[in-house]
Order: C-alpha cells, then structure tokens, then sequence
C-alpha cells in the first residue's frame, strides 16, 4: 500500500502501518486519517498523536491502552481520556 504526500509516496503496509518510521510527518499523519475516515486533525487529534509519539520516542514501544488512558488523563483529564472520547475520535481505533 502507498500514499503519496508533498509529491513523495511513502510505503505502508497491507494494514495502513508506515514501514519506515523516519518518513513520518504531520502531513503523512493527515493522509493517512482521511484514509481512515478521520477528514481533518483538530487541535485534540494532534494533542493525543503528539503525546502517542512522545510516548513511543521514549519507550519505543507503543502504549497499551490503559496506560495511555492513564497518560492522557494525567495531561488533559478525565474527560479526554475515555475509550468513548478516544474513539469519537478515532473511529477505527488511534494506533495506526
């Protein structure tokens, strides 16, 4: 699978996972919602990408999601750190 941003295709697997993590970009992480029913990034998308990615560049893994329900309540509160509000964000789930 491929996506092209800025003139560049990028590779991504079968499953819509980028395969080389150093071509990620904001713009990608666009592309790559609106493949996934996600039309445009509001301020809140990017909070929880950003805190997603700052978790995976210090641990590098990805967060299971209790503890980055955890990690989002510590930051933004209860109210944004339920499964509920990830995934009215999120339809197909966040990790992609």
């Amino acid at each position: 699978m491929q996506v092209n941003v800025n003139g560049k295709t990028i590779e991504l697997s079968e499953a819509g996972w980028l395969l080389n993590l150093d071509e990620w970009s904001e713009e990608l992480a666009a592309e790559v919602a609106k493949n996934e029913n996600v039309p445009e990034l509001t301020p809140e998308h990017w909070d929880i990408i950003r805190l997603a990615r700052e978790y995976f560049q210090d641990n590098g893994t990805v967060a299971e999601p209790r503890v980055f329900s955890k990690l989002l309540k510590d930051k933004f509160g209860k109210d944004r750190s339920s499964q509920k509000y990830i995934y009215s964000l999120f339809p197909t789930g966040l990790i992609k």
